[in-house]
């Protein structure tokens, strides 16, 4: 009787043990597989997967009969694929896929779009730029105490308003910098105001009282900010005049949040001083943003976590003389060597790197690649990666493949970059 219960609980064990190896495997590779492939047309792209799955490639509509899957047309619903070998796929046209994989042919694992798209050049870019930004309303970084005339302390905005939140308007008037909100403190003569704030995707609104402080004026007790520059670098310029710079979004210094902004300017830049990086200090470019209209080359439009884009003036200078590049895909690019290209001493130069790690799956768009300078030019410069190289162009095999986003603390020759699809895509 007791070798029989003895036994139970062994198989009971081992198909505990066995489910949670499945489970964890398809936690796992659903975790490291990509949302989307795209290949280009008119050319045979050989994706590796060397996956023990089996899978199927599904087509419909214009999709049918332009593309071809191992050799074979897929002219018909769908193709099965063994993913433990190499797929050559080549589509003569525009087409969307998708990728069905299944674990033990069996339980549904994930499903891959797959784009084919027409081949994209861009002008690199490299150029130190200076970035200046207006907020969609007024950034609330936080909340404090104020002493109101008689003496005592008082905290109006406490509860009320959050690190954050974006001030849209006051007592339905529309609210764009901080002046604006001073005025309406001002003229509130301590009566209590409605605000409509956005917080996060939601909006509310919230009634807060301003103190008259012991100076004669009106406040709520909050730290508030309606605008942020800084200096990073140029990645690309489309033929169409679209840009994209620093491979990440800009955050608030403060509050750590990517900043929502209603638009900007993007200016020549030119570094005066190069703070080199150390072991747990990053290092920096510092220099001087010309804010003047000749100086200033581009409209901020966006402001991602992939960047920040918009469009280029009307023969703007720093889209003349650079060089032209194809965009490389995701599974083009390699471990090895590669290089950047970024200004340091007044010139854009070319510095070599080595891509170390690729993390295909994209999970963090702002991490898919871990580089590490290898050229001794520029680490006797800047140490290695510093604040204001982010959007430095990653070249690989004569394509643009990526773009500098963020340097390791610990080690400044190394970093972090992102893939040109994920800005391209913005």
């Amino acid at each position: 009787m007791m070798k029989r219960k003895y036994r139970s609980w062994l198989v009971a064990a081992l198909v505990l043990n066995i489910l949670v190896i499945i489970g964890y495997g398809i936690y796992y590779y659903r975790g490291s597989l990509p949302e989307e492939i795209r290949i280009i047309t008119g050319k045979e792209e050989r994706i590796s997967f060397l996956l023990p799955f089996s899978a199927k490639i599904e087509g419909e509509g214009d999709s049918l009969g332009v593309v071809e899957v191992n050799k074979e047309p897929l002219e018909k619903g769908s193709i099965k694929i063994d993913l433990s070998d190499s797929v050559i796929m080549e589509a003569s046209e525009k087409a969307n896929l998708k990728l069905k994989m299944k674990l033990f042919g069996i339980i549904p694992l994930k499903t891959v779009e797959i784009s084919a798209v027409t081949p994209q050049s861009v002008a690199v870019g490299g150029s130190a730029i200076g970035i200046h930004v207006e907020t969609d309303g007024v950034l609330v970084l936080g909340t404090t105490s104020v002493t109101g005339e008689d003496k005592m302390t008082y905290e109006p905005a406490e509860n009320r308003l959050k690190s954050g939140d974006y001030i849209e308007k006051v007592n339905g008037k529309e609210i764009k910098n901080k002046e604006d909100l001073i005025k309406l403190l001002k003229k509130s003569d301590g009566s209590p105001l409605q605000f409509t704030v956005r917080r996060g995707n939601e909006k509310i609104r919230v009634a807060v009282t301003p103190v008259r402080t012991t100076d004669g004026t009106y406040k709520i007790g909050t730290w508030i900010r309606d605008d942020t520059q800084g200096i990073g670098t140029l990645t690309y310029i489309t033929p169409d005049g679209k840009f994209g710079a620093l491979g990440h979004g800009i955050t608030d210094v403060d509050t750590g949040v990517l900043i929502e902004v209603c638009g900007g300017s993007a200016y020549d830049a030119e570094i005066l001083r190069i703070v080199k990086g150390e072991p747990g200090t990053p290092g920096e470019l510092s220099g001087v943003i010309h804010r003047s209209e000749e100086e200033c080359f581009g409209t901020v439009k966006k402001n991602t976590a992939q960047g920040i884009f918009g469009t280029v003036k009307d023969n703007c200078k720093l889209s003349l003389g650079r060089d032209v590049m194809e965009i490389g895909l995701k599974q083009e690019v390699k471990k090895g060597k590669a290089s950047i290209m970024c200004e340091i001493n007044g010139s854009i130069n070319t510095y070599e790197i080595e891509i170390q790690q690729i993390d295909y799956s994209n999970r963090n768009h702002a991490k898919g690649l871990v580089i590490k300078i290898t050229d001794e030019e520029l680490i006797n410069l800047t140490g290695g990666i510093v604040q204001g190289m982010s959007g430095s162009p990653i070249i690989q095999n004569g394509k643009l493949i990526g773009a500098v986003t963020h340097v390791f603390i610990r080690d400044s020759t190394k970093g972090y970059g992102t893939f040109i699809e994920n800005m391209i895509d913005n």
